[in-house]
């Protein structure tokens, strides 16, 4: 299987970074090659990880609540800097309040996220996302 390179992180002022490692960790054993950038990571670091390693997809993390409010602009961003056809994926607890997933979304979709993922997803689900997505065979 040719290793399709992921960018991930936890965006924003996020310092959650368990989740961040235990994703890490199931990407690489999935034969991903992995570019974490850890916690707090701005919008600008992940679009030059992404231009730096040629990045396949990125992937942003988010648990504190504000991810809505850290992801506003990004796909724009990654388009600017040449990045439109890599797929931005977003997981986590997004959202302040008792939001319902499919209204939260929605939103994230909006703004230009090709899947978003609720809190507590399994990672095997997202890596047959990912395989998927990125056309890799087993």
């Amino acid at each position: 299987m040719e290793k399709k390179t992921l960018v991930m992180g936890v965006i924003g002022a996020d310092v959650h970074a368990i989740g961040n490692k235990i994703l890490e960790y199931a990407f690489k054993q999935a034969g991903f090659n992995i570019v974490n950038l850890g916690v707090m990571v701005s919008q600008q670091e992940y679009i030059k990880a992404a231009i730096e390693t040629a990045a396949d997809a990125i992937l942003v993390s988010s648990l504190y609540g504000h991810g809505e409010i850290d992801c506003r602009g990004l796909r724009e961003k990654c388009d600017e800097a040449g990045l439109e056809k890599v797929p931005l994926y977003v997981g986590g607890n997004l959202v302040v309040g008792k939001t319902s997933f499919e209204e939260v979304e929605k939103k994230f979709k909006e703004m230009g996220f090709y899947r978003v993922y609720p809190p507590g997803t399994p990672p095997e689900h997202t890596i047959a996302d990912l395989k998927n997505d990125l056309g890799v065979d087993e």
